[in-house]
C-alpha cells in the first residue's frame, strides 16, 4: 500500500567521535526496511525539496533513505580534518544504519558523479551490511589525463570544482607534468580488485567520464572477486553529466536533442537492481546483459557482454583537398589546409562534456558559432548512402606544422543533419609540446615549418550515422 516518509534527523557518530549530519527517511507503516544511502557534498537539505532524489518516487515503496552530508560540508561542516578519509566514513555510516530499528540491514548506495566516487571509496573499505551500488557518471579514479588532457589545463571544469569546495587547483597547477606523485596518486585511486558488492554502473555519452568509466567497469568485470564478477552491469545512456541545466542522467532533453527512447530510464533499472538485491524480487535482473547501451542515431537500447561489441572492425577515413572525408586515399601526399589562430579570440565552446555552470553542457549545433569562424579546418563525409556505425572509440591522425614553438589542436566529432546542424559528439585536444609525453623530460617545443604527427583520441560512444547524414571533423586550435 501506498505509504509517505517520516524524516528525521540524525548525527551519526564516526570512529574518530565527530559526527555527521543526516537527514532519515522512513516509511509512515513501523517495520525493518532496506536502505538506501546517499552521502553528499552538495548539502542534503536540497534533497528535501526534490525528494526522494532521481529514483522515480520511492514513496509508497518499501524503502528507507538516508542523505548524509559529506565530513567537512554544509551540516558536517565542524567535523572537519586534514585529511578525510571518506571510505572509512562511508564505512561507519553503514555499519551505523545497520544498527538502527528501521533497517533490515541490507544496504544500498546511489547517487551521481561525487555521490558516486564516494560509493567506490565505501565499497573499498567493505563494511559487513553494504549489499550494493549504484553510482551514475562516476570512476573512483584520479588520473592525469582527467585535468590535463593531452596537457592541456582544464581550466573551467577545475574552477567548478574548486567553486563547490573541492579545492583541487593548487595541487594541480602545483603538477601540470605527470610525474611519480600523479604515478602514486594513480595507483591508490584504482582498486577494482576491492569492490566485492554488485555495482550497476550508470553512464552517458556526453559525459566526461566515459573513458574512466569503461576503464573500471572492465576493470571490475575482471578484477573484482569471482563471486561478484558478473553480477556488475553497466548502461551508458545518451546523456550529459548533469548538476546544472535541464539535462540530467535520465532526462529527456539533452543539450539541444531529445531522446524520448531514453527518458527516466536510469531510474527505473536502478529501482530494479535494487529491488532485486535489497529486497530479493524475483524480477529476472540477473539475466540482464552485462552491457545496456544506447545506440543514438538509431535511438534503440542494445545489449553485449564485453564493450566493444564483438564484430566491430577498424575504418579509416582520410582527409582529401575538397575538405572531404573519404574511404579513398588523397590524388596528392602534399595536399594541406592552413588556419591562422590568434589566441586572444579563441575558438568557442559551445556543448559538450563542460561543468561550468556558465557553460552549455551535451550536443549542440557547431554550425552557427563555431563552423562560421576562419580559424578551422572543417572536414565532411559526402551525404551518406547507408547508415554508418560506430561503437568504441575513435582517433584523428594528424600531420600538422606550426610557424610557432608551440600550440593546440583541438577536434570535436559531429553527427551532420540534412538540414545543417552539426551537432557535438565528443571532442579532445593535443598540446604539442607534450606530443611525445607528459613528463618534464619528454616535452619538447616545435621546429619552425617541421611537420609532426599526432593522434588525438574520441573516447567510446555508440552512434549511428544514418543515411542522408555526415561524419564531421573540426580542427582548431583551441576550444
Amino acid at each position: 500500500k501506498s505509504q509517505t516518509f517520516i524524516q528525521t534527523t540524525d548525527s551519526i557518530p564516526m570512529r574518530d567521535g565527530k559526527k555527521l549530519a543526516a537527514d532519515i527517511y522512513v516509511p509512515s507503516t513501523p517495520g525493518q526496511y532496506p536502505v538506501i544511502l546517499v552521502q553528499t557534498p552538495y548539502n542534503r537539505l536540497y534533497y528535501r525539496i526534490n525528494q526522494p532524489l532521481g529514483l522515480g518516487s520511492l514513496a509508497g515503496l518499501p524503502y528507507a533513505l538516508v542523505v548524509v552530508d559529506w565530513r567537512g560540508f554544509y551540516g558536517s561542516a565542524s567535523a572537519m580534518v586534514a585529511t578525510p578519509d571518506r571510505g572509512k566514513d562511508g564505512y561507519d555510516i553503514v555499519e551505523w544504519i545497520a544498527t538502527q530499528t528501521w533497517s533490515n540491514g541490507k544496504i544500498g548506495t546511489w547517487g551521481p558523479s561525487a555521490l558516486g566516487k564516494i560509493q567506490f571509496q565505501t565499497a573499498k573499505e567493505n563494511p559487513p551490511h553494504l549489499t550494493c551500488c549504484v553510482p551514475l557518471v562516476a570512476g573512483c579514479q584520479f588520473n592525469y589525463s582527467e585535468y590535463f588532457p593531452g596537457g592541456v589545463y582544464r581550466k573551467e571544469y577545475v574552477d567548478q570544482l574548486d567553486n563547490l569546495g573541492f579545492g583541487l587547483s593548487t595541487f594541480l597547477l602545483n603538477n601540470p607534468f605527470y610525474s611519480n606523485i600523479w604515478q602514486y596518486v594513480e595507483n591508490a585511486n584504482y582498486y577494482p580488485q576491492s569492490i566485492q558488492v554488485p555495482t550497476f554502473m550508470i553512464g552517458g555519452w556526453y559525459d566526461h567520464n566515459v573513458e574512466m568509466m569503461m576503464q573500471l567497469f572492465g576493470g571490475i568485470q575482471t578484477l573484482s572477486p569471482v563471486a561478484v564478477q558478473n553480477k556488475h552491469k553497466l548502461m551508458m545512456g545518451p546523456w550529459a553529466h548533469g548538476g546544472f541545466g535541464t539535462a540530467q542522467v535520465g532526462t529527456c532533453t539533452q543539450g539541444q536533442l531529445t531522446y524520448d527512447e531514453a527518458c527516466g530510464w536510469s531510474d527505473s533499472i536502478a529501482l530494479r537492481f535494487f529491488d532485486f538485491h535489497l529486497r530479493n524480487i524475483a524480477n529476472n535482473w540477473e539475466t540482464e546483459p552485462a552491457i545496456k547501451y544506447f545506440q543514438m542515431g538509431e535511438n534503440t537500447w542494445q545489449s553485449t557482454t564485453t564493450w566493444p561489441p564483438t564484430g566491430t572492425t577498424p575504418i579509416k577515413l582520410y582527409f582529401n583537398s575538397s575538405n572531404q572525408l573519404s574511404r579513398d586515399l588523397p590524388a596528392s601526399a602534399n595536399d594541406s589546409a592552413v588556419i591562422v589562430y590568434d589566441p586572444r579570440d579563441p575558438s568557442p565552446t559551445v556543448g559538450g562534456s563542460t561543468l561550468r555552470q556558465d557553460l552549455e553542457q551535451g550536443p549542440y549545433d557547431q554550425a552557427p558559432v563555431v563552423e562560421m569562424r576562419n580559424d578551422i579546418v572543417t572536414v565532411t563525409t559526402p551525404t551518406l548512402s547507408q547508415n554508418v556505425v560506430m561503437k568504441g572509440t575513435g582517433r584523428v591522425h594528424l600531420f600538422v606544422k606550426s610557424n610557432r614553438p608551440d600550440t593546440d589542436f583541438s577536434i570535436r566529432l559531429t553527427d551532420v543533419y540534412p538540414d545543417g546542424r552539426s551537432m557535438l559528439l565528443a571532442d579532445n585536444i593535443q598540446r604539442m609540446r607534450f606530443r611525445n609525453g607528459f613528463r618534464t623530460t619528454d616535452t619538447a617545443s616545435m621546429q619552425p615549418n617541421a611537420v609532426y604527427e599526432i593522434d588525438i583520441d574520441i573516447h567510446d560512444l555508440a552512434i549511428t550515422f544514418v543515411a542522408g547524414h555526415k561524419i564531421r571533423i573540426d580542427i582548431t586550435s583551441a576550444n
